[in-house]
């Protein structure tokens, strides 16, 4: 008997990517194991260096800082910071996401988080409507791969941003997306403009190419102070051999590549970190 082959269901491509359907499995397949170290890993060492109070607790003459971490679904790094003082409100579109973020603040005895069931854009809204201060620092993490109008998100990050203040974004690299296909042997179908995941799938829907972003970031006259690549090579160990490699040689290789091009470009997502002017 012939069995069909298994039809894709597509992703709507006209709406923000909702992950009540998906939270846990995101959990533990996005930040869970060595790829969520490895992200988180990069993080931590961008904030060591260029805004290392966030990361250090804000007791005794540091003044915590007021954060968003928009979109921030489980709030793995944002919850960090709050862990260390500072006040953070964490927003996201699925119900489910929260549900999963504070359930790890109660874990954390984190009882000063601000839980909002909403969109990044309507945050923005309430800041211009001067229902909401502008933030000190907004996270912006593994967001922008997701939504419809990706430049309209950039620009709603402006205002949510103090002067003076700060943007952590991280997004899914389109060049890092070809080439792991091209190490498969194939052809990737988003130089064609083809690629439609499934609805099932957790490959971000739109891959951005980092240029276009750093130029979106610097019509609205962001000052970059940070750019580095996350697993610039990790995605790519197709061998038994590359896969041995032990993890904290590995880890040491990702960070010390991480801001030196090529490897950078090739990094499966991108991290910048910006203040607004």
């Amino acid at each position: 008997m012939t069995v069909p082959p298994r039809q894709r269901t597509p992703v709507c491509f006209d709406s923000d990517r909702n992950f009540d359907d998906l939270a846990p499995r995101f959990a533990r397949n996005v930040y869970g194991g060595l790829k969520g170290e490895l992200r988180l890993a990069v993080l931590r060492r961008d904030f060591d260096e260029f805004l290392p109070a966030c990361l250090q607790s804000s007791s005794g003459d540091c003044v915590p800082l007021h954060i968003l971490d928009a979109g921030g679904g489980q709030g793995q790094f944002g919850l960090q910071l709050a862990a260390c003082g500072h006040a953070l409100t964490l927003c996201d579109i699925s119900a489910e996401m929260l549900k999963l973020a504070q359930e790890q603040a109660c874990a954390q005895g984190l009882s000063s988080v601000e839980f909002v069931h909403g969109s990044v854009q309507s945050m923005t809204l309430d800041v211009q409507r001067g229902s909401r201060a502008p933030f000190d620092l907004v996270l912006c993490h593994s967001v922008l791969e997701w939504v419809a109008d990706q430049h309209g998100l950039v620009q709603a990050l402006l205002p949510l941003v103090r002067l003076g203040g700060y943007l952590s974004l991280t997004f899914y690299n389109r060049h890092g997306m070809v080439m792991k296909n091209l190490l498969r042997g194939k052809r990737s179908p988003i130089l064609d403009n083809r690629f439609v995941p499934s609805a099932g799938s957790l490959t971000p829907t739109r891959p951005l190419d980092p240029q276009q972003v750093l130029t979106w970031l610097a019509e609205d006259h962001w000052a970059i102070l940070c750019h580095s690549g996350i697993r610039v090579f990790h995605d790519l160990l197709l061998t038994p051999e590359g896969r041995a490699m032990p993890e904290p040689e590995l880890l040491t290789l990702e960070l010390e590549l991480s801001r030196q091009e090529p490897y950078r470009s090739l990094g499966r997502y991108q991290h910048v970190l910006a203040q607004r002017l």
